[in-house]
């Protein structure tokens, strides 16, 4: 049986008792605006800009730019703050060596979803947060089940609940592309690594 993460998600926002803390890993501010209007009047919302993997240096400071002024225009009914995470490539380097050649949606993806994703529970076990989540899955080209497994299993080992998703049903990513235009952000033609710049998927 293929779980609908969409409905899994649903019901935990159905049964959340009053208003909770989520932290949420953004990998951008396109993806990002649709789940933020989606979830900010069920939660304070943290953003936490934690993306290794995107190359060159330049690209990344752009992208959290816009993350930021996303974050301070957005309409939105409870509190959004950010974290913002050092830029750290070298490690991502350090994880995927080996990959370099898988093609996108392969290993190396995998290993950066890990990555950023244990960092997020992490960080939200350590500052006591409800709820982590990540906008990953507002893309059409990520897969949602994959990030829906490593998200459960970072659960068990942080003890901190996952909130489940796949942003882009429900015209999700449809709506991300209108709020994108309606706070004109930018919008990548790559997903992040310099690897990635050799397909051309657009988040």
């Amino acid at each position: 049986m293929v779980e609908n993460y969409f409905k899994l998600g649903q019901e935990q926002l159905k049964n959340l008792n009053g208003k909770k803390k989520l932290l949420l890993h953004s990998c951008c501010a396109p993806c990002s605006s649709h789940v933020i209007s989606y979830l900010t009047s069920f939660f304070d919302i943290t953003i936490l800009y934690y993306n290794p993997n995107i190359s060159p240096r330049s690209e990344y400071e752009k992208r959290k730019k816009e993350q930021i002024r996303l974050i301070k225009e957005i309409d939105k009914v409870n509190e959004i703050n950010i974290i913002d995470c050092d830029y750290d490539n070298d490690l991502y380097e350090e994880k995927i060596k080996g990959y370099e050649n898988e093609p996108e949606r392969g290993s190396r993806c995998t290993i950066c979803f890990n990555l950023r994703l244990e960092k997020t529970a992490k960080i939200a076990s350590e500052l006591k947060y409800d709820y982590f989540c990540s906008t990953l899955s507002v893309s059409p080209y990520k897969n949602s089940k994959l990030i829906n497994e490593i998200g459960k299993k970072l659960e068990n080992e942080y003890g901190i609940t996952w909130l489940y998703s796949d942003f882009k049903k429900e015209n999700g990513y449809k709506h991300s592309i209108e709020l994108s235009k309606k706070y004109n952000l930018y919008r990548q033609d790559y997903c992040g690594c310099k690897y990635s710049v050799r397909n051309k998927v657009q988040d």
